[in-house]
């Protein structure tokens, strides 16, 4: 199906056999930038695994505002926690941002691993702990301005990618406080 794919499954502990069934359950999609894989407050049915493009995940409030989630690329697992462990709908809408593909798995093979405590699993908690703890410690310690300035540091291929309501969304402010914060940037290079 793919390399990254079966190389990632392979490195938690899959058999050959269990890699085959696990690619029979997948399905292998590229979809068109812009592309809703899971609207907020429906039922996501599967998990994705990311083979090339980004992803993002924001939570829509009824006014129209959008706030950040996470971003997906090359390698990433998209796992909605939340609905799986609470047996809700999605909290969030995901879509792509760039022409994306990837591989669906029904859920149901993921509440398996969960059962079953697989390695995968844990790996995929731990990840998710990770980054939110990170992300958590990125909101709380730095000023509007310091966070811009990370996140161009640490993502520049994302950064080239999206736009300046999307990277606002992300850092927690308005698209003129992005401009503004821009703007006395290029004032003292």
């Amino acid at each position: 199906m793919n390399d990254l794919f079966t190389t990632q499954l392979e490195s938690h502990g899959f058999t050959p056999h269990e890699i085959s069934q696990i690619v029979k359950l997948g399905k292998l999609k590229t979809l068109p930038a812009k592309s809703i894989l899971i609207k907020q407050n429906n039922v996501a049915n599967e998990f994705y695994f990311l083979i090339d493009g980004f992803c993002h995940s924001c939570y829509l409030t009824e006014q129209g505002k959008q706030f950040s989630k996470e971003f997906y690329w090359r390698g990433d697992w998209v796992v909605g926690f939340e609905e799986l462990l609470d047996q809700t709908s999605s909290p969030y809408t995901l879509e792509t941002i760039t022409q994306t593909s990837l591989i669906t798995l029904p859920i149901s093979l993921l509440d398996r691993w969960r059962k079953n405590a697989l390695p995968l699993y844990i790996k995929l908690l731990e990840t998710q702990l990770l980054y939110k703890e990170r992300k958590e410690r990125f909101m709380l310690l730095h000023s509007p301005q310091a966070r811009y300035e990370v996140f161009c540091q640490d993502y520049p291929e994302l950064l080239a990618q999206l736009n300046d309501y999307q990277v606002a969304a992300y850092l927690g402010i308005t698209h003129i406080s992005l401009s503004r914060i821009k703007n006395r940037i290029k004032k003292l290079t």
